[in-house]
C-alpha cells in the first residue's frame, strides 16, 4: 500500500506540449517501452549516464528529478523538512493544464493523509494508523480466505481463468471494503469503481465521483451505527475531523491498497509460474510463496516510481543542484536495484544464512512511507490469496507463453495486464464431496 494514485489512470506515457525545460536538456522522457519491458536495464543505463539523480521529463514536457540511488532516496525520504510531500511547493504549477494526465497521481493540496504535509499530515496519521492497527490479523486472513474461495469458485469448474481480472484485482478491494465497514454487496461495486479508475477510460471521472459518494455514505452510516471496523475506529478518534477528511482518508486507504496489492499477487504468481526457482510453491511450498513475494518487492515491485517530494529550498543531491520547488520522483524500483545496496544485501544474506531481506524500499521510507499496519494488511491479503489459489488449483500453469504476457503501460506502476492460466477443473467449495 503505497499511493492512493494507484487507483488513477496508469496509461500516462504520452508526451504533449512544451515547457521551458525540454528534450534539449538531456532529460530522460518518463515513458515508453523501456519502462515497461525491461525497466532494470533502463535504470542501469540511467545510472551510467546520469548518476543517482536523473533529470527526467514528465508527459507534457515538465521537468522533474528521478532519484534512483538507494542512498540518495533514503536521504530524501528521511528529511521531511527539506523534501516534504507538499505538492503546493511545485514550481511548475503555473504551467500545468487542468487536464494534465498525471494530475490525479501527483495530486493537489487536499485534507487527506496522502496529500498533506508536516503537522497536518501527522494529525491524519494519528487518526488513521490506530484505526488500521485495530484490525485483527486472524480476521483479515479469514476474510481473505473466504473471499478468495468465492472468486475461485466462479472459475474453478471451467479449467481456465484470467487471474488478474478474475482474482488478483478484485480480491484486495473486497477484503479492504469489509475492513473499512462496507457490506459485501457494496464492496463489489467499490471493486468496479476502482477498476474503472485504474483503466483511466471515459468512465474514470464518474467512477471517482461514485468512489467519494460511497465513502461519504459509509461515514454517515458508521456515525449512526458504529461497528468493529476501520471507519468506526476513525470516527472514535478523540480529535474531530470533517466528513470530507474522513471520506478522503478512507478513499486513500482503499485506493492505496488496491492495485499495489493486486500487482503484488499478480507479479508473485507470475514469478512462480515462470521461474523454476519457485516451482515448489505450486506443490504447497509455503516458504517459496514468501520468498517469491519478497523477491517481487526487490525486483518487480508494484510501485516503481512514486510521486513525489518537493524541495523546500535550494539543495544539493547526488551531485545535482536541486532548485526550490523542484519535483523529486522516488525511483523505488531503481533504488532497490542499486548495485551498492545489492552487494550489501547479498553479503548480509550469506552471513545470516537467510535467502530473504526486507531492506527494500517497496513501501517507501521515512515519515511518508506506507504505514506499517497497512503493509501488514497488504502482506496478509497477498500471501493468503496466493496460498488459497495454489491450494485450490495445484496444477496451475500459464495458458500462453511467458513472452506473450503484457505489462501495464506505465513508468510508475509495475503489473501484468492479464495472466491467463489453465488447470484441472475442480469442485466449488459448495459442492458435495
Amino acid at each position: 500500500m503505497t499511493n492512493p494514485s494507484s487507483a488513477m489512470p496508469a496509461s500516462t506515457t504520452g508526451v504533449g506540449g512544451g515547457c521551458p525545460m525540454g528534450a534539449g536538456t538531456g532529460a530522460v522522457q518518463l515513458g515508453g517501452p523501456g519502462f515497461t519491458a525491461e525497466p532494470q536495464a533502463l535504470y542501469r543505463s540511467m545510472r551510467r549516464e546520469h548518476g543517482p539523480v536523473v533529470p527526467v521529463e514528465l508527459p507534457g514536457g515538465f521537468p522533474a528529478w528521478l532519484v534512483i540511488g538507494y542512498r540518495e532516496l533514503h536521504q530524501v525520504t528521511s528529511d521531511g523538512e527539506l523534501y516534504p510531500r507538499d505538492v503546493s511547493l511545485w514550481n511548475q504549477w503555473e504551467n500545468i493544464p487542468a487536464d494534465w494526465p498525471l494530475l490525479p497521481m501527483v495530486g493537489t493540496p487536499m485534507p487527506s493523509i496522502y496529500f498533506t504535509a508536516g503537522a497536518e499530515h501527522r494529525r491524519h496519521v494519528e487518526m488513521v494508523v490506530p484505526a488500521l492497527e485495530g484490525a485483527d490479523p486472524f480476521e483479515i486472513r479469514q476474510h481473505c480466505e473466504q473471499l478468495a474461495d468465492r472468486l475461485i469458485d466462479a472459475v474453478c469448474s471451467r479449467g481456465t481463468a484470467y487471474l488478474v481480472a478474475e482474482f488478483a484485482e478484485p480480491l484486495p478491494v473486497l477484503v479492504l471494503a469489509r475492513l473499512v465497514g462496507f457490506p459485501d454487496d457494496e464492496g463489489a461495486d467499490i471493486a468496479r469503481v476502482l477498476k474503472d479508475l485504474a483503466d483511466g477510460g471515459p468512465d474514470a471521472q464518474k467512477a471517482h465521483q461514485r468512489f467519494g459518494e460511497h465513502m461519504h455514505r459509509l461515514v454517515a452510516a458508521k456515525r449512526a451505527y458504529p461497528g468493529d471496523d476501520v471507519t468506526s475506529r476513525m470516527l472514535a478518534h478523540p480529535e474531530p475531523f470533517t466528513d470530507e477528511e474522513y471520506a478522503l482518508d478512507l478513499m486513500a486507504i482503499t485506493a492505496a491498497g488496491h492495485l499495489t496489492t493486486a500487482d503484488w499477487i499478480g507479479n508473485s504468481t507470475r514469478l512462480m509460474l515462470t521461474e523454476d526457482q519457485f516451482a515448489d510453491a505450486l506443490s504447497g511450498g509455503r516458504h517459496s510463496v514468501a520468498e517469491a513475494m519478497n523477491e517481487v518487492l526487490w525486483e518487480d515491485g508494484p510501485t516503481q516510481i512514486l510521486a513525489g517530494r518537493w524541495a523546500a529550498r535550494d539543495s544539493r543531491l547526488g551531485g545535482r543542484n536541486i532548485a526550490r520547488g523542484d519535483m523529486l520522483l522516488l525511483g523505488l524500483g531503481a533504488a532497490n536495484a542499486d548495485p551498492h545496496i545489492r552487494q550489501q544485501v547479498t553479503a548480509s544474506a550469506v552471513r545470516s544464512g537467510q535467502g530473504g531481506n526486507s531492506a527494500h524500499l517497496a513501501f517507501s521510507h521515512g515519515e511518508y512511507r506506507c504505514p506499517f499496519p497497512a503493509q501488514e494488511i497488504a502482506e496478509i491479503i497477498a500471501r493468503t490469496g496466493i496460498e488459497v489459489l495454489l491450494d485450490r488449483l495445484p496444477d496451475l500453469e500459464l495458458a500462453v507463453p511467458a513472452t506473450e504476457l503484457v505489462r501495464r503501460p506505465s513508468a510508475f506502476l509495475r503489473g501484468t495486464t492479464a495472466l491467463p492460466v489453465r488447470f484441472t477443473p475442480v469442485r466449488t467449495t459448495g459442492d458435495a464431496l
